[in-house]
Parts: C-alpha cells; sequence; structure tokens
C-alpha cells in the first residue's frame, strides 16, 4: 500500500471514529449525518484533501501533507486559506 493510501486509511479510521461519515466526492451525500467529510473534494484553488461539512455547511478542512522530517504524511492543521 503507498503511503498515500495508508495516511488516508488513516486519517479515514480517524474521522469515523470521531464521529464523521467520511465520503468520497464522487458519491456525495450531504444529507448522510450532520458531520460529513469528503474526500478530494474539488474548490476553486485545487481539490482539498478533506472538506468537513456540519448540517451541509463547511466548517473546515483537511490537509494531508509529507512531513519534511521523515518523508511520512500527516494530517496537518485546517488550512482555510486557500479553499
Amino acid at each position: 500500500m503507498s503511503p498515500e493510501a495508508q495516511a488516508r486509511q488513516q486519517i479515514d479510521e480517524k474521522l469515523t471514529r470521531a464521529g464523521w461519515v467520511v465520503q468520497d466526492t464522487k458519491a456525495v451525500n450531504l444529507g448522510a449525518a450532520s458531520g460529513v467529510a469528503v474526500r478530494e473534494y474539488r474548490t476553486d484553488a485545487d481539490p482539498a484533501d478533506y472538506l468537513l461539512f456540519i448540517d451541509r455547511r463547511i466548517v473546515g478542512v483537511i490537509e494531508a501533507n509529507r512531513d519534511r522530517a521523515d518523508g511520512n504524511i500527516t494530517t496537518t492543521d485546517m488550512q482555510k486559506a486557500r479553499h
């Protein structure tokens, strides 16, 4: 499994444990739950790794970035400026 796929799996698991419903951008149903995390959501700037919705409103962005120190992919703080 690629590092990107491993990171996505870990992020999906953490979001699910936190109560988010995780969906692919190709099958979005923002009414599926109060909290929906959508993978690879298209924005005007570029795709966000995850866009977070609560009650159909955007509340945050998760970007998975490569950690410069060891090459691992980690989740960074919300980077709303681009989105």
